[in-house]
C-alpha cells in the first residue's frame, strides 16, 4: 500500500504558491469542500513592508483628525466612545494606501479569486464597501474586542451580488495571544438563515432571501448570537503575509486576544462575482443573525 500524507492543524488549508500560483486545482478543490483556503508566500514580503507603513500614517491620520471622516469608522465597535483615544479601523484605505490596492489586485491573487468565484469576479472597491485597515488590540484604549459568529452573506441577504468572497492580508502572525479567526469548515454548504436578529439594531431588509447557501441542506444546529463554541469550529492561524479567503457563506467569528498587549493588524476587503449592478449596501455588520 501506499503511504498517504495526513493534513495536519499546521497545514490544513495552507498553500504555499508564488505568482505563477502553482497547485490552483488543490487549492480549489480544498475551497470547495471547506469554504476557505490560506495562500502563503504569495504576496512578498516588500508589498506587506509597504501597506504597514501606508496604514499606519493613515491610522495616525485619521487619530489625528487629519483626514476626512470617510476614513474613520465607529460602525464595527464595542465601545464607539473610545473613538477619540485609538483608531481600529480605516475605511477606504486602498485610497490612502498604493501598496493596499497594489496586493488586492496582484494578478496571481485575482487569478485565484476568479478561478474560485468566476471570471468576472469584480473588487468590492472605493465606489463601494472599499477595503479596511483593522488593528484589533485588545487594550484599555481599543473600542475592538472580538467578532460573533456570522456569515458575510447576512450583511447582504437581499442583494444579488453572489458568490462572493472575503480576502485578508496579515499584517501580523496570529496566535491566542492576539486574536484569531474562528470557522467551521463546509458551513458555507449549508443553507443559513437571513438573520432574524441583529446585536447591532440594525433593521433586516424586508426583501432578504430566507436563507444562503450553496445547497439547501439546512444547518445541524442554529448559529450561536455570540461567542459559543461550534462543534467542528476550527482555529486558522496565520503568519505575516499570509492571505486568506474565505466564501461569502462561511460561518466564521475572530476570538479575543488573550494578552491586552499583543497587537493584530490586517487589511481586508472582498470580491463578488455577481452582477455588479445589483450592488446596494446594507451594513448589517457584523455579528448579524
Amino acid at each position: 500500500m501506499g503511504t498517504r500524507t495526513l493534513a495536519t492543524p499546521a497545514t490544513f488549508g495552507v498553500f504555499e504558491t508564488d505568482a505563477e500560483v502553482t497547485g490552483l486545482v488543490e487549492i480549489e478543490e480544498f475551497y470547495r469542500e471547506f469554504g476557505y483556503v490560506l495562500l502563503r508566500g504569495l504576496v512578498p514580503e516588500e508589498l506587506t513592508a509597504r501597506m504597514e507603513r501606508e496604514c499606519a500614517a493613515a491610522q495616525a491620520g485619521v487619530l489625528a483628525g487629519e483626514l476626512p471622516e470617510r476614513y474613520g469608522s465607529t460602525r464595527y465597535l464595542d465601545s464607539a466612545d473610545k473613538i477619540e483615544k485609538f483608531v481600529n479601523y480605516v475605511e477606504y484605505v486602498e485610497e490612502l494606501s498604493p501598496a493596499v490596492m497594489t496586493a488586492a489586485t496582484l494578478p496571481p491573487l485575482v487569478t485565484v479569486i476568479r478561478r474560485l468565484i468566476g471570471d468576472g469576479a469584480w473588487l468590492n472597491g472605493s465606489d463601494k464597501a472599499g477595503i479596511v485597515y483593522q488593528d484589533s488590540r485588545p487594550g484599555r484604549e481599543s473600542g475592538y474586542t472580538r467578532i460573533g459568529w456570522h456569515s458575510d452573506w447576512q450583511a447582504m441577504p437581499s442583494v444579488d451580488v453572489w458568490p462572493g468572497l472575503a480576502f485578508t492580508f496579515h499584517i501580523d502572525a496570529t496566535s491566542p495571544a492576539n486574536g484569531f479567526l474562528r470557522v467551521v469548515p463546509g458551513s458555507h454548504l449549508w443553507s443559513t438563515p437571513a438573520p432574524y436578529r441583529n446585536v447591532n439594531n440594525v433593521e433586516v431588509p424586508p426583501d432578504a432571501r430566507p436563507a444562503g447557501g450553496y445547497t439547501d441542506t439546512p444547518p445541524p444546529f442554529e448559529m450561536p448570537l455570540g461567542f459559543d463554541r461550534i462543534p467542528g469550529e476550527i482555529a486558522v492561524y496565520a503568519e505575516r503575509g499570509d492571505v486568506i479567503l474565505h466564501d461569502g457563506y462561511l460561518w466564521h467569528s475572530a476570538a479575543r486576544a488573550t494578552d491586552d498587549t499583543a497587537v493584530r493588524r490586517h487589511v481586508r476587503g472582498g470580491y463578488f462575482g455577481g452582477d455588479e449592478a445589483n450592488y446596494r449596501p446594507q451594513f448589517i455588520k457584523n455579528a448579524a443573525r
